[in-house]
């Protein structure tokens, strides 16, 4: 029988696991397993030719117990209400580890970005904005970018929010430009809070980083800076990236000059001058000591997870790691790092930039990098540690599975003290 990969209900297999190993509260488990609120909107926009397209859009509000909801907006013209359902689950799951005062959303619009120009999209983002007004706001819940959405875009929603409320409301959206209060050190937080992550875990499984081969899935933002922050870092060597259309290696590692070269001139790091062109599926099974899926979702599935012969997976992407598939990784001995600690980065950024909107206080991009590996750092201990007690206990449990009893528990404390059940 074919693997599930409606990616809700993974993301409901993911805490139904972590409840029984944790022994959840019955009505805990009932609530967590749905999202409080869920929004479906259609925006009519008028298009350069003089029609109308109508797109629908969607804002889960996941749950709210441990303070206002956080999470991007996509604009892919594969979204769907389950695909956004899951990632406000794990967007709750994701800052209750970080243990950051938020709770879980997400948003998205069923578009092709390609395919429209500035003033579409200005427009587009603009009556999304109208038609969730309602739903959002810096003590409700603050929108960020997420796929296909930019900081320029977060500017024209926050503006237009504002215009909503007649005052200034920097607040509600994170991820714009420095020029609207955006913050410091917020374009590669992801990418950064993962380096952090990869560094401890490195030092844990006695990786020389300086001496690692690194593949990268993806080379999109998280991808680009994964690579460019690895080097720049730990003088690490990237020896295979891809894109959609497929990936390159070089075991002597790759020069980001020419990769760029050959995304610009050919449309995809294939046309790269040198190395060894590969599928994606084939990247993934390279020969490599660290691995860094940072592309979408279900890359690695039952049917290939057994193939992985990385020691070291570092989830950037939002769910490429299936439940069949972390469980053969780890059985295989793999380290599979779940997204919900690796790119907490951004979300962490995020609360940063939310924080100074709401002091009219700014930091340098030192200052938020030193409280991002600061935060970061201890949610990879505070798995690490659980881990350590359930085999204490003679009980071995995935490292996703530990920091869903760290996240599923700090939700359901706070629902339990505020008598929602």
């Amino acid at each position: 029988m074919a693997e599930e990969l409606n990616p809700f209900k993974i993301a409901q297999e993911q805490l139904d696991e972590a409840a029984e190993v944790m022994k959840l509260d019955k009505a805990a488990h009932a609530i967590l397993r749905e999202p409080m609120q869920t929004l479906t909107v259609h925006i009519p926009v008028k298009m350069r030719d003089g029609s109308v397209n109508v797109f629908e859009g969607f804002r889960v509000h996941y749950n709210n117990a441990r303070g206002p909801m956080k999470g991007g907006i996509r604009f892919h013209p594969q979204e769907s209400i389950d695909t956004v359902k899951a990632l406000a689950a794990w967007m709750t799951w994701k800052v209750s580890l970080a243990n950051i005062p938020y709770g879980g959303a997400k948003g998205g619009i069923i578009c092709d970005t390609k395919s429209m120009n500035d003033s579409e999209l200005e427009s587009l983002s603009r009556s999304y904005i109208r038609a969730i007004a309602d739903f959002i706001g810096p003590k409700i819940d603050i929108p960020a970018p997420d796929v296909y959405t930019t900081p320029q875009i977060m500017a024209w929603m926050m503006d237009e929010y504002s215009n909503i409320v007649r005052h200034n409301e920097f607040g509600v959206i994170t991820g714009k430009p420095l020029e609207v209060w955006g913050s410091e050190g917020r374009g590669d937080s992801t990418a950064m809070g993962g380096m952090f992550v990869m560094r401890e875990a490195a030092k844990m499984l006695g990786i020389d980083l300086h001496k690692a081969k690194i593949a990268v899935q993806g080379f999109g933002n998280a991808g680009k800076f994964a690579y460019s922050l690895s080097k720049r870092l730990f003088d690490a060597k990237v020896v295979a990236i891809s894109d959609s259309e497929g990936a390159i290696y070089d075991e002597n590692g790759l020069d980001m000059e020419k990769l760029e070269k050959a995304k610009s001139e050919t449309g995809s790091v294939k046309g790269y001058e040198g190395g060894q062109k590969m599928t994606n599926e084939q990247l993934l099974e390279s020969d490599v000591d660290i691995l860094i899926p940072a592309a979408i979702e279900n890359q690695i599935t039952g049917s290939n997870a057994d193939k992985v012969r990385a020691k070291l997976v570092l989830e950037l992407a939002n769910g490429p790691v299936s439940p069949e598939a972390d469980k053969i990784l780890h059985e295989k001995g793999v380290l599979d790092l779940p997204d919900f600690l690796v790119n907490s980065g951004g979300v962490i950024g995020s609360y940063f930039e939310w924080a100074q909107n709401i002091s009219g206080y700014y930091w340098t991009a030192d200052e938020v990098y030193q409280r991002l590996d600061k935060i970061i750092t201890k949610s990879f201990t505070d798995v690490v540690n659980l881990r350590k007690e359930y085999e204490n206990k003679g009980q071995k449990i995935t490292p996703r599975t530990a920091a869903y009893i760290i996240a599923v528990g700090r939700v359901a404390s706070a629902m339990k003290t505020r008598g929602w059940y």
